[in-house]
């Protein structure tokens, strides 16, 4: 192995950045980025004057409704590591985008209001990170703001999140007294200066006991500071850098994301214990980062990263060995070979062409409608990525063309906005109806917002009474007729021509389930 290779995936970090809406995941981001001098004013100034959006948030909906809808990914030096932030979509009607983009990362940093604790949302992809036993860093944020006392937040990360969780940094007060944070990890003390722009100051403590601490935020907060420290050092376990590796122990830092403060902590933390790409497990065999032969998958597929150029753009991770522009790789699944001439790394909406990546890199790539979700790439040899699911929709509704002179403007933008997995698309077999389904009310309002800004095309929905699309397969085919001829009201395929059952109801489903025992019924499409 070469020792390129080795460094410079030693040195690479790639994660997620997941929580609630609101929590402030967007606002970190941004931080993050403004520390490895990615973007170099922060767009959180809200004044009338200066209307800047958060970089991340790009898409104009997004901008609109305050909430991120697509995954961004970007990508920054931080003193002698590269990192890879995957901004995820807080909102839980695209939890799916989420968990398709955990399965690109390697290790998770999860937001939390200091007022609003651990909320749904949160639980829910965090039983996706201990499905991967992902390991896991707690930010709680928004102390500048009164909230909860920080042990009663610890007790309910550990009971909601279903991790043993240890701070390695505390609160000097919270809300209007709120005063700064001791590092426990550095044991250093940062004081707090609200403002949006400028890092607060740093002090180096070696013992919290010296009087320096009582100069700094007053004997009363000083004597509370030392009573808790001993608590934390009593209560919980020594930091183990191990057991955090194997998603066991969830480190905890406080800080306030829009004041720019106990962030640099969380980062340079972070560099240091978080790991580098691991092995990722593809259907043959578990793959290494550092075997020398390029491979790498889609886990997602965005169309229009620019409005004026109506393009798609595929993402894909690199899971082992060195990926080169220009050099010519294999489609496993449709078995051609392919070049990518103008393959692209990003800094929110600024792409570069790269040259090459690295183990834990996310690569875009200009997609003429050649990818899938799921897809992988390799030197030759056939292997798939597997666990990339797409679940079945809970809510469905007819999409019929409101301007009939864009037809085919239509009929491109459903395709290429179905093929980034933001929602499914069946057509009736019946009367050749389009049915979109997708998980949230949400999605249809974004649906019908692109395709009119990005597409020129007018859609409306139509009321549809349906309870779960089912994805059916059997290998007896007299079976399979005859249900399709029993059903075919009911009928419909998918974009890739899979046949679904569209059921109306629960006791229809169950029905049908009992009435042809040869009949498999799915209720995820594995990609």
């Amino acid at each position: 192995m070469s020792e390129e290779l080795n460094k410079e995936i030693t040195r690479r970090r790639t994660f997620a950045i997941i929580s609630h809406p609101d929590a402030g995941k967007t606002t970190l981001t941004e931080k993050l980025l403004l520390f490895g001098g990615a973007i170099h004013v922060a767009g959180a100034v809200k004044s009338n004057k200066i209307k800047k959006t958060a970089t991340s948030d790009w898409m104009e909906i997004e901008k609109q409704r305050g909430i991120s809808v697509a995954t961004s990914v970007m990508g920054f030096n931080y003193g002698d590591y590269k990192i890879n932030i995957l901004d995820t979509p807080g909102h839980q009607d695209f939890a799916e985008d989420t968990y398709r983009t955990l399965t690109a990362v390697d290790s998770v940093i999860i937001v939390v209001d200091v007022a609003k604790g651990v909320e749904t949302q949160t639980r829910r992809l965090m039983e996706v990170c201990r499905m991967r036993n992902t390991p896991v860093i707690i930010f709680v944020n928004k102390l500048d703001r009164e909230g909860r006392d920080p042990f009663d937040i610890l007790d309910e990360l550990e009971q909601e999140l279903k991790i043993s969780v240890r701070p390695l940094s505390w609160p000097i007060n919270i809300g209007a007294k709120f005063k700064g944070v001791y590092n426990i990890y550095e044991q250093g003390l940062d004081l707090f200066t609200p403002s949006k722009q400028t890092i607060s100051e740093r002090v180096a403590i070696s013992d919290v006991s010296s009087s320096e601490v009582d100069r700094l935020v007053g004997e009363t907060d000083a004597a509370k500071l030392r009573e808790d420290l001993e608590l934390i050092e009593g209560v919980y376990p020594e930091f183990d850098k191990d057991s955090y590796l194997r998603g066991e122990v969830a480190p905890v830092f406080f800080g306030s994301a829009l004041n720019t403060f106990g962030v640099k902590e969380l980062l340079d933390c972070f560099v240091q214990i978080a790991p580098s790409p691991r092995p990722v497990q593809a259907v043959e065999r578990e793959v290494d980062p550092e075997e020398e032969q390029f491979s790498g998958f889609v886990f997602k597929i965005h169309a229009n990263m620019d409005p004026n150029h109506r393009s798609c753009i595929a993402f894909v991770k690199v899971c082992s060995g060195k990926f080169v522009r220009n050099a010519n790789y294999l489609h496993v699944r449709n078995g051609k070979q392919m070049r990518f001439a103008a393959p692209t790394a990003f800094m929110a909406q600024k792409k570069n062409i790269v040259d090459e990546a690295y183990p834990g890199d996310i690569v875009g790539i200009p997609d003429t409608g050649n990818f899938k979700i799921g897809d992988t790439l390799t030197e030759g040899e056939l292997l798939h990525y597997k666990g990339l699911p797409s679940f079945s929709p809970e809510m469905f509704k007819y999409i019929e063309n409101a301007d009939p002179m864009k037809a085919k403007q239509l009929d491109k933008g459903i395709r290429q906005l179905m093929d980034e997995g933001v929602a499914q698309l069946f057509t009736n077999t019946f009367n050749g109806r389009k049915i979109i389904g997708t998980v949230g009310q949400l999605q249809f309002e974004v649906i019908q917002y692109r395709l009119l800004h990005e597409y020129g095309a007018q859609c409306r929905w139509e009321p549809i009474s349906l309870y779960k699309a089912c994805w059916i397969e059997s290998d007896d085919d007299e079976a399979l007729s005859a249900f399709k001829k029993r059903k075919y009201q009911y009928m419909a395929t998918d974009k890739d021509g899979r046949d679904v059952f569209l059921a109306d109801s629960n006791y229809v489903l169950q029905m049908a389930q009992s009435d042809f025992p040869k009949i498999r019924f799915y209720f995820s499409s594995e990609h």
